[in-house]
This record gives structure tokens, C-alpha cells and sequence, in this order.
């Protein structure tokens, strides 16, 4: 049937290129839709134990791995301790990864070969410092002065760069016309990338998120995000970023059930030199769950009763 088609149109007067070249324009990009999981077991960093080495053997996979599951999670605590009761979460809630990924890297950083976040720059160190002392005994002063994760604002795992942490380690992707939509699970937040060409916002619009623009390189889905915030560790997640940062997502499916997540972290003001990492996506059953954050944070509002009632009865005492 495909070949009396193509007969009849290049009957009608088309060129072998000019077929083809319609179909390149009007091809599908690839299906990246569905919800994906990106805990691992793999350190972030490389851990100073494996002596700089960028791989486990397969014996020592096999003893982390057998490791995580004889020990358990958090349903082994003891009551009537601290660990009952502080971040005392079912073992249900927690996703930390149960495996090394399949290349036994040592470390989901890639570059540099140290497999290690590069040191930040001095300025950066500066700020950081400044925010520090500015903040130093007014900590529990208002919900302004404590960290994002612990407003509802923003966490590590929320991107970009979207990077395993305890729990909620899902991602939804949708894809519609001229849009992808990146929904992550923790926090509940959603990137809206637009495909289409369109400029980044002006430099002076920031947002905790970034500008996102989207484009497709073959079988890749590349997302770069422009106007981040000035933030540092306390003030928003595992790594800083300046008003100069660039974040670049590549996004490749490498079969049914997997997708290479590859970002880079290109940010002169923060870092000594940019970082990338490679981070590997399952594709699991859904629903992601809903993060209500706000609606169930009780510790904001616990924490800064609990400093007034320490202020008060340190007035009393005088």
C-alpha cells in the first residue's frame, strides 16, 4: 500500500527529495510522554570511600544493593526515641533508589572527572557568607527567614536541574502543540516549556523556576533555562545559582521503559567551571501523587510557635 502511494505521488510530479523532505517537516518529534522515576542509589558526588575511581565492580554493587534492602527504612526505629519522631515517615513515602545505575558510575556527575561539584567562585563564597551572618540569630524570627524547602517554595528535587533526594522522585512529561509540560512531584510544580522559537523573557524578569525554551536535536529533547534567581543552599535547594546561570535538560528516550536525563550547569558567577550530570529515568505506572505542601505544613507554623513560647518564658525568667 505505502508503495502504490509514493508510485501515485511521484506520478503527480514530486521529487523523490521533495517527498522526503515534506515528511522530515512533518514528522512526529519522539514520544516522551508518561510518568518517569529518577531515584537511584548512586551518589550524587562521588564519595570520597571509592578513592577517585569512576566505577564500582560488580561486587561492590551487589553489596549496596544487598545492603539497602536487608537494612530497611525508617519502620525500624525505636519508639520512644528521637528517630521515632523526628522526620518519622512510613518506609512507604521514602524513594531513595534501590539500585546502582547500569554503568556502575560511581557518581551521577559526569564532568568533571572528579565526579564532584566544582568549587564555587569568590564572590559566591562571599554571599554566601553575607547571607549567613545576616541571618545569624534571627533564624526563627519569621517565615521569611527560614530555608525555601521549609516555606513550600521550592526543593532540590524541583529543578532545574530536577536531582534525586528522599522521596517523590516522579516526573510526568506531556507533550501538546507548540508546549512540553514537565510535572514534577515534589512541590507539585510544572514547567510549561514553549517549542517554538520564541526569545527567553528579558534579563530583568526572574523566577525561581527560570525561563524555559525548548527545541528538539534528532531524537533529543533540549530545554534551556535562562532568569534564575540568586539563590545559595539555605535558600534553595543542593546547588546555587546566579542571575548569569544557564541549565541546560537533554531529554533521550533509550527504549520503552528508559530515558537518559543529561543537564549541565553553566553558571561563571557560582561556579569555578560548568558541571554536568546523567541521570537515568524509569518509566513507572502512575498517578503521581498530589504534594500538598502548604495545605499540610505543619512544621513552619510549629517551629516559630515554639521560638515564641521559648521567648516568653526566657522573659519570665528575668
Amino acid at each position: 500500500m505505502a508503495g502504490r502511494f509514493f508510485a501515485l505521488i511521484l506520478a503527480a510530479g514530486f521529487s523523490a527529495s521533495s517527498l522526503l523532505a515534506a515528511q522530515n517537516a512533518s514528522k512526529m518529534p519522539p514520544d516522551l510522554e508518561g510518568v518517569w522515576n529518577f531515584s537511584t542509589l548512586t551518589p550524587f558526588e562521588r564519595p570520597a570511600n571509592v578513592g577517585g575511581r569512576e566505577f564500582y565492580t560488580r561486587e561492590e554493587v551487589e553489596g549496596l544493593e544487598k545492603r539497602v534492602q536487608e537494612t530497611g527504612g525508617d519502620e525500624n526505629r525505636k519508639r520512644g526515641t528521637t528517630a521515632d519522631v523526628e522526620r518519622a515517615y512510613n518506609d512507604f513515602w521514602w524513594d531513595r533508589g534501590t539500585r546502582i545505575v547500569k554503568t556502575r558510575r560511581t557518581s551521577l556527575i559526569i564532568d568533571p572527572p572528579d565526579g564532584k561539584i566544582p568549587p564555587l567562585t569568590a564572590a559566591a563564597k562571599e554571599r554566601q557568607k553575607e547571607r549567613q551572618n545576616a541571618n545569624l540569630g534571627h533564624e526563627f524570627d519569621g517565615p521569611e527567614n527560614r530555608p525555601l524547602q521549609e516555606r513550600c517554595i521550592i526543593w532540590a528535587s524541583t529543578g532545574p536541574p530536577m536531582m534525586p533526594t528522599a522521596y517523590n522522585n516522579n516526573v510526568r512529561i506531556v507533550q501538546s502543540p507548540g508546549y512540553v509540560t514537565i510535572l514534577i512531584e515534589m512541590i507539585h510544580d510544572a514547567r510549561i516549556i514553549p517549542m517554538d522559537g520564541r526569545p527567553h523573557l528579558d534579563a530583568s524578569v526572574k523566577q525561581w523556576l527560570g525561563d524555559a525554551r525548548g527545541r528538539w536535536e534528532g531524537n533529543t529533547l533540549v530545554v534551556e533555562t535562562t532568569n534564575l534567581r540568586d539563590s545559595d543552599q539555605r535558600n534553595g535547594g543542593a546547588f546555587g545559582t546566579t542571575a548569569r546561570g544557564r541549565v541546560i535538560e537533554r531529554f533521550t528516550r533509550l527504549g520503552p521503559d528508559t530515558m537518559d536525563y543529561h543537564v549541565t550547569v553553566d553558571d561563571p558567577g557560582w561556579y569555578t567551571q560548568s558541571w554536568t550530570a546523567s541521570i537515568p529515568m524509569t518509566k513507572v505506572n502512575g498517578p503521581i501523587y498530589e504534594y500538598a505542601c502548604h495545605e499540610g505544613n505543619y512544621a513552619l507554623p510549629g517551629i516559630l510557635a515554639g521560638q515564641r513560647r521559648e521567648e516568653r518564658e526566657a522573659a519570665q525568667k528575668r
